[in-house]
């Protein structure tokens, strides 16, 4: 979701100007997002702690949502989400709704959807939400379980090269209980609104590309083959993919007619991700470069080059 959001910074009377929507939301259309994004900003400006809860909202000012009876637990989402430079990046992520007697979750505009958050939970350096807000299927009188996406589109500018790494999950739930933010009667405070932080974590990580080019082909037994390559990785600020510097990478051979590669060598990136080594000429077969990965870059094979030798 394209929407950079700072809670600790937004006050709230700007959480409320900015609260504006288009109608949309009511049918869980592309607004449920941004709505649901700006809700959870005028939540936390006016309760100031790490979950919208009963006990919070007690204390809050006339000038935000209502405090539902509901919790989130059993979140998944996958280990890592790898991101490239423009395509549109869409992740799973399961959970359980539990509330109480008095919360309606088959209401119309009753709506559930996952986020993950960069930093802490007060104090979010970035905020990723889905698009559309989570299917769930009623469970008991009490629970239902819900699957949603966290849509992610780099080269709308969601993401910052200093975003790479570990980010956490959390989830929310919204009540409008018929209020339209489009209207001018528009109500917050009859609005229910529940979330809940640290349910679970993800690496996010920037797309990484990995060449080889071996030479001469074909060969003589005996002689000196040179690989050459580069290790480059997806830049979230310009679009652009460069070279990753500095990082350690395999060369592998895989003999013709078998299916593993084995370790012949390492060696390391230059300053602009280029590789370049040598090793001799042996049997016919396969070369490629492997980079293990980083916390911030996925691992990646580079495709086999096949060599001949004579």
């Amino acid at each position: 979701m394209r929407i950079r959001v700072t809670v600790a910074a937004v006050s709230g009377a700007l959480a409320l100007s900015a609260f504006a929507m288009p109608a949309a939301h009511a049918a869980g259309g592309p607004s449920f997002g941004a709505d649901a994004t700006k809700l959870f900003a005028a939540a936390h400006s006016t309760s100031g702690k790490t979950a919208y809860t009963a006990a919070t909202a007690a204390t809050a000012a006339d000038d935000g949502p209502y405090a539902m009876d509901v919790t989130f637990s059993n979140l998944k989402i996958a280990k890592a989400v790898k991101v490239g430079t423009s395509a549109h990046v869409a992740t799973s992520v399961t959970y359980t709704l539990t509330h109480g007697a008095d919360v309606d979750i088959t209401a119309a505009d009753f709506f559930s959807g996952a986020f993950i958050y960069k930093g802490s939970y007060t104090d979010q350096t970035n905020f990723l939400i889905g698009d559309d807000p989570a299917k769930c299927a009623v469970t008991s009188a009490t629970t239902a379980s819900c699957k949603a996406n966290i849509d992610i589109y780099p080269g709308d500018g969601d993401l910052f090269n200093s975003d790479a790494g570990l980010w956490h999950a959390g989830a929310l739930a919204i009540a409008y209980n018929g209020q339209d933010p489009a209207s001018s009667g528009f109500d917050i405070t009859k609005v229910g609104f529940a979330d809940q932080g640290a349910l679970g974590s993800t690496q996010v990580q920037r797309l990484s590309r990995l060449t080889v080019n071996a030479a001469p082909e074909p060969v003589r037994k005996g002689k000196t083959v040179t690989v050459t390559g580069k290790l480059s990785r997806a830049n979230w600020e310009d679009n652009r993919y460069h070279g990753y510097a500095g990082q350690s990478v395999k060369l592998q051979f895989r003999k013709k007619g078998t299916s593993t590669y084995t370790n012949v060598k390492g060696i390391k990136t230059s300053s602009t991700g280029t590789l370049k080594t040598t090793t001799k000429a042996t049997v016919d077969g396969y070369y490629r470069f492997s980079f293990a990965g980083t916390a911030t870059t996925p691992a990646v094979n580079a495709t086999g080059d096949y060599v001949d030798v004579k």
